[in-house]
């Protein structure tokens, strides 16, 4: 079971895995339906990466950003390579992290006029 501090890092891809994104964060299910849903402005909402393709951890803090810098200093096929690995055929890793219990969040709708 992960400790509160414990983080994991991902790999994010688009429809069409011409994008990568690599990321850290402490609550790995929450992060991904954020930008599933477009909730965190940036690269991942301007580019459509939403596709969970690779993540390790939980794990160390320390660790875990030292390793999201690593992957990230690395080279596009050094990432396509680690996705390979874990995820052969780059399906969405989002629906096997889910805890059964999962809800999702409501996205809250700004009123307009």
């Amino acid at each position: 079971m992960p400790r509160d501090k414990d983080l994991y890092v991902y790999i994010l891809t688009n429809k069409h895995h011409t994008v990568l994104y690599t990321g850290v964060t402490s609550d790995l299910v929450n992060r991904v339906w954020k930008h599933k849903n477009k909730q965190i402005k940036g690269f991942t909402k301007r580019y459509n990466v939403d596709k969970l393709v690779y993540f390790e951890g939980p794990g160390d803090p320390i660790y875990a950003i030292e390793r999201e810098k690593q992957i990230k200093a690395g080279s596009r096929q050094k990432k396509i390579d680690l996705i390979n690995e874990m995820n052969p055929e780059w399906k969405d890793l989002y629906h096997e992290i889910i805890p059964k219990n999962y809800k999702e969040p409501v996205i809250a709708r700004s009123r307009c006029c």
